[in-house]
C-alpha cells in the first residue's frame, strides 16, 4: 500500500533504502524512529534499549538505526513513514490520525476510566494482536502492529494554579483524545489538541494554559520552566496506536527466528518502559519541587468531575464508537477490550511488578507465543 509522501520523506526514502538493500546481504539493517526525544521513556527503553537487544538476541545479524525527536518525521506523520518504508518500525499516536484508524480510537475513549499502566499495555497488546477488527485495521493501513505503549495517568501543569472547578474555568488546555476534551468542555475548559511537542511553545508564549501529559515531562521537556503549577488530577491515559509498527513488505521478509527475535525485544522493552516510566514520574515531581515548582492534589469538587464524568463515559462509549468512528458492533469490539483489561488484571494480581523478567515471560507466554506463524503477513 502505498501514499503519497512528503517531500521531506521522499528525500530521506532516497538516502535510506538504498543502504538497507546494500547491508541486506551480512545483516538486516533498517530504520527505527520514535518522535520523543531520547531522555523519553518510549524513546530511551522502547527504541534506544530495545534496538541493542534487538541487536543482542539476534547475534548482530539486525542491526536498528534508531532515530528519535522530530529531525526524521514529524508527529503526525510516522503513520505515512510506516506503510511508505521511510522507516522499517516506528512508535506512531492513533490520536494524531483518528480518520485512518477509527476502532484503535474508539478503544482509546476508554483511557480516561483507568489508572493503571501495566495493566493497560499489556491488555492492550493482548487486544491489539488478536482482537479480530483491530487487527484488519492495522492491514488496511499498511502496518504490522507488535506492541503497546501506554503512559501514566496524565497529570495538569498549568501558568497558574488550578486546584478547582472555578480556577479551570476558561483556561485553554491541551488535550489529546476526544474524552479528556469532552471532560475539560464541561468542566469549563477549552480544550486544544496540539502535539506533545508542541506543549513547552504554547504553554510559553500563551497560547495554552495548562496542558497535560505524563508527570516525567516536567523534566524530561522542561515543562517546569513554563508550567509552575501541578495538579495531580488524573484525566486518563493514552495507548491509541503501535509503540512498534512495522512495514508490512519489511516485516514479511524477515525469517521465523528475526520476528521471533522482535517479540521477545518487545517483551522486554514493553515491561521495562513501564517500569521506568513510573518511576521517572514520581522522581520528575520530586525534581519540579525542588525547582520551586508547586504540586496540588486537586480540590474536592475538580476531582468528583472526573469520577462523574467517567461513569458518564463508560456508559456512553458503545454510542461513541459507533456514532463518531463508525464501529459496526461497538459492543462486541468494547466488550471484548473490557474482558482483556479484566483479564490482564487477574494475571497481574500475583507478580512483581519490578520484576521486569517475570513480566516479559508473561507477556511472552500470554501474547506472543499464543500468535499465528503467519501473524502480519498479509
Amino acid at each position: 500500500m502505498h501514499f503519497k509522501s512528503t517531500r521531506l520523506a521522499l528525500g530521506v526514502a532516497a538516502l535510506a533504502l538504498p543502504a538497507f538493500a546494500t547491508s541486506a546481504m551480512a545483516a538486516t539493517s533498517f530504520i527505527a524512529n520514535s518522535f520523543y526525544d531520547q531522555q523519553h521513556p518510549h524513546s530511551r527503553y522502547g527504541y534506544i534499549e530495545w534496538a541493542e537487544t534487538v541487536k543482542e538476541l539476534s547475534d548482530g545479524e539486525l542491526q536498528p538505526e534508531v532515530f528519535t525527536g522530530t529531525v526524521l518525521l514529524a508527529p503526525r506523520a510516522n503513520l505515512q513513514g510506516i506503510r511508505d518504508n521511510v522507516v522499517q518500525v516506528a512508535h506512531h499516536a492513533a490520536v494524531y490520525t483518528p480518520s485512518e484508524l477509527p476502532v484503535a480510537n474508539a478503544i482509546q475513549e476508554l483511557g480516561f476510566n483507568f489508572d493503571d499502566p501495566l495493566v493497560g499495555i499489556l491488555a492492550v497488546t493482548d487486544f491489539s494482536t488478536h482482537n479480530p477488527v483491530q487487527l484488519q485495521e492495522w492491514e488496511d493501513v499498511g502496518i504490522v502492529y507488535l506492541g503497546a505503549y501506554n503512559t501514566p495517568p496524565y497529570v495538569l501543569f498549568c501558568r497558574e494554579p488550578v486546584r478547582n472547578l472555578e480556577e479551570l474555568r476558561g483556561k485553554r488546555i491541551r488535550t489529546a483524545g476526544s474524552t479528556v476534551s469532552a471532560w475539560v468542555e464541561q468542566a469549563g475548559g477549552i480544550p486544544v489538541n496540539v502535539p506533545s511537542s508542541e506543549m513547552y511553545s504554547g504553554l510559553d508564549r500563551g497560547s495554552l494554559d495548562c496542558a497535560t501529559n505524563a508527570a516525567n515531562d516536567l523534566i524530561d521537556r522542561s515543562l517546569w520552566e513554563v508550567a509552575e503549577y501541578t495538579t495531580l488530577l488524573p484525566t486518563g491515559m493514552y495507548w491509541s496506536g503501535p509503540q512498534w509498527g512495522f512495514n508490512p513488505s519489511f516485516w514479511a521478509d524477515l525469517s521465523d527466528d528475526q520476528r521471533d527475535v522482535f517479540k521477545q525485544a518487545t517483551a522486554k522493552a514493553m515491561t521495562r518502559m513501564i517500569v521506568e516510566y513510573l518511576d521517572t514520574a514520581d522522581a520528575a515531581l520530586e525534581e519540579a519541587i525542588a525547582k520551586g515548582n508547586h504540586v496540588y492534589e486537586p480540590e474536592a469538587d475538580l476531582m468528583a468531575s472526573v469520577e462523574a464524568f467517567r461513569e458518564q463515559a463508560l456508559t456512553g462509549v458503545y454510542d461513541t464508537a459507533t456514532d463518531k468512528y463508525g464501529i459496526e458492533d461497538s459492543h462486541a469490539l468494547i466488550d471484548d477490550f473490557l474482558a482483556t483489561h479484566a483479564k490482564w488484571v487477574k494475571l497481574l494480581a500475583d507478580v512483581d511488578r519490578h520484576d521486569e523478567d517475570a513480566l516479559a515471560e508473561l507477556a511472552m507466554r500470554e501474547i506472543y507465543d499464543t500468535l499465528p506463524a503467519d501473524y502480519g503477513i498479509y
